[in-house]
């Protein structure tokens, strides 16, 4: 791992101080229940900016952090967590890789820094908000509703995410179930004595594959993984148990629950382990919006708002979010930083 550089960091605005601060905040390993990692730094960088900073915390370890410079009319968000494994970061030509470049600290330099311009030409009225736990179970989002009466005179909220600099439209729901069969064991030398668990799962696996394909206009296709499968306890024996996990990206009025319960074979069961519904995002005139794969602490986090106005958007690009290959570019950034003032100063016109 690098290690935290000693000297102050670059005075002005623009690609040197993101540059500076990205791979201090990436040299953190704050990997989901890990968070508070990114505390002393968060504070600097707040503090160098005069920001008036709160605390929330949310559980050992973890904590939301909320930064505002006046009354607050807009405001920014993004999370704190990455899912592991931690990657070191390293400046590779224009670029930064690592964990964290995009999803979502290279969010963080690309909201503080638009602040932080417009800071210096005059305009206030920002808040700032990070939080735990978006790449697990949105911890942080849900906690994060107990400030509501900090932000309440704020118009709109924009949500960092890696969009490629573009609005969401939305995004797809979420849907995690587990899929159970119960058979009965035998001896694999008499396996017409026993009821194959195994196989009865693969067939009703393989009839949600032949479902038909939904689609929207604004959020994409519905489509689903197998993520999880397991059963069976020894090769010689007729496997009396097996289940998988799926996950579906659903759309709004989804039948894939109910479908999914129509194919089960009689001995088969289905448990809801998580179930959320999908968002529209507003549109908003002279920006240009797309349809995102990815979900996002947006759909909890809009409740702060008191007309619900959100917009997700943010440099870098979901396709690299995840991956050994993580990165995110500095002049990415910069425009992430030119789009968030835009976006800011629009709402506070509004």
């Amino acid at each position: 791992m690098n290690k935290a550089n000693p000297k102050k960091a670059p005075a002005a605005t623009g690609p040197l101080w993101m540059q500076y601060w990205l791979l201090r905040l990436c040299e953190m390993d704050s990997t989901s229940g890990r968070e508070d990692a990114m505390l002393p730094s968060l504070h600097q960088i707040l503090g160098e900016m005069g920001a008036e900073v709160f605390e929330q915390p949310v559980a050992t370890g973890r904590t939301n952090v909320l930064a505002m410079w006046g009354r607050p009319r807009v405001l920014f968000s993004t999370h704190l967590d990455t899912v592991p494994p931690f990657i070191p970061p390293r400046k590779q030509g224009n670029a930064i890789y690592g964990r964290g470049t995009c999803d979502a600290k290279g969010q963080i330099m690309a909201q503080l820094e638009a602040i932080r311009q417009m800071l210096r030409e005059g305009i206030t009225g920002f808040a700032w908000l990070g939080v735990v736990g978006e790449e697990t179970d949105s911890i942080g989002a849900t906690a994060a509703l107990g400030i509501s009466d900090r932000v309440r005179d704020c118009r709109a909220l924009i949500n960092g995410e890696p969009t490629d600099l573009k609005l969401a439209t939305g995004q797809r729901g979420v849907l995690q179930l587990r899929l159970k069969c119960r058979g009965k064991a035998a001896h694999s030398g008499s396996p017409e004595l026993g009821l194959d668990a195994n196989w009865m799962l693969i067939d009703w696996l393989q009839r949600m594959r032949e479902l038909p394909t939904l689609d929207d206009p604004e959020l994409g296709p519905e489509v689903w993984n197998l993520g999880h499968l397991k059963g069976g306890e020894a090769i010689n024996s007729i496997p009396a148990y097996a289940e998988a996990h799926v996950l579906a990206r659903t759309l709004p009025h989804s039948m894939f629950a109910l479908q999914t319960g129509e194919l089960k074979p009689e001995q088969g069961e289905i448990e809801t382990l998580l179930s959320e519904p999908a968002d529209r995002y507003p549109m908003i005139p002279g920006f240009q919006q797309a349809p995102m794969p990815f979900g996002s602490d947006a759909p909890q986090l809009r409740d702060l708002i008191p007309d619900r106005t959100v917009v997700l958007v943010g440099p870098g690009s979901i396709s690299l979010a995840h991956t050994e290959n993580e990165h995110i570019t500095l002049a990415a950034l910069t425009s992430g930083v030119a789009l968030n003032k835009r976006l800011a100063i629009h709402f506070l016109k509004d």
